[in-house]
């Protein structure tokens, strides 16, 4: 949408909330060391601060944030397997249908494999950087963030608060909006947000519309992360699966999957038969550690090797 219309649709946010309850998928194209990306900066502690400001959908986007999933895990030749997941577009992805196999074959070692290569979840969106002690050079610039879920929790209880004396705050509106105080912490070996929090809503610039216009024009258009082109095509993951886990490629379950965030180790007790539960949602109910950059990490790791 255009600024103009930006401001006079400012007030109505069901959408996010809609959109967030029902998890759709918006996805990403992803390059290591891509200077669009913001990265928090620690100390040797890590410990780290930064204060931004979530930024509203661009034009022709209707969300302000995409969502995708990935997976990274080292096999055993010693080559690593680091791609997005298929999924993150809709589509079957090789790893997840290997792994779904695994979770319910009822051994609990193939349930260990699944672990070590359940997929990520992380999310996207545009966020003006209004103080970065460790980077200040950052400070006053347009770029991408990314976050897991402990950090996207903190938004929905923006947009939907618990408790009834709590009024519900759009945290990517320009003007009734409010910073978000990241404050990292090091906490038994894993990244921690637990402190983080929003400030209470105050208009970004103080509304200056100009300095606003000036922010959602830089923006980025998180479009180009739910481009099909951007994914390598299933038959291609697949070779490449088996490549680092030195075998043939493996034949995969042709049944659909559901991806549901919800879904336990066990099937729901239904009255029809249950599906098979999906090996990543149940991982991911399972973990709540929140991962910074999981794809650069193990790219990181990769190149160690």
């Amino acid at each position: 949408m255009s600024f103009a219309n930006l401001k006079r649709t400012r007030t109505d946010f069901s959408k996010l909330v809609a959109a967030a309850q029902s998890a759709g998928g918006e996805q990403q194209k992803k390059k290591y060391g891509d200077d669009r990306i913001w990265k928090p900066t620690v100390d040797k502690a890590g410990n780290g601060y930064a204060i931004l400001r979530f930024l509203p959908a661009t034009e022709g986007n209707e969300l302000p944030w995409v969502r995708y999933w990935d997976h990274g895990f080292k096999g055993p030749t010693g080559q690593w397997y680091i791609e997005r997941s298929l999924t993150s577009i809709g589509q079957q992805d090789p790893v997840s249908e290997m792994n779904t196999r695994l979770w319910n074959s009822g051994v609990e070692s193939d349930k260990e494999t699944v672990r070590q290569r359940k997929r990520r979840l992380h999310y996207v969106a545009n966020v003006l950087v209004v103080s970065d002690p460790s980077a200040p050079e950052n400070e006053g610039k347009v770029m991408m963030y990314q976050f897991g879920k402990k950090i996207f929790d903190k938004i929905m209880d923006q947009l939907q608060p618990e408790f009834p004396d709590e009024k519900p705050v759009d945290p990517f509106n320009f003007w009734e909006g409010a910073d978000f105080v990241l404050k990292i912490r090091q906490v038994e070996g894993y990244r921690n947000y637990d402190k983080s929090e929003f400030r209470g809503a105050s208009p970004l610039y103080d509304g200056d519309e100009e300095k606003l216009e000036a922010v959602y024009n830089k923006a980025y258009d998180l479009s180009e992360f739910s481009d099909p082109k951007n994914y390598k095509s299933y038959d291609e993951l697949k070779a490449k699966l088996a490549q680092v886990l030195g075998e043939q490629a493996p034949r995969t379950v042709k049944e659909e999957v559901v991806l549901d965030d919800e879904i336990p180790e066990f099937p729901r007790k239904t009255e029809a038969p249950a599906a098979m539960p999906t090996a990543e949602a149940a991982m991911e109910t399972a973990s709540s550690t929140d991962e910074e950059d999981t794809m650069s990490y193990f790219a990181r790791l990769a190149n160690e090797d």
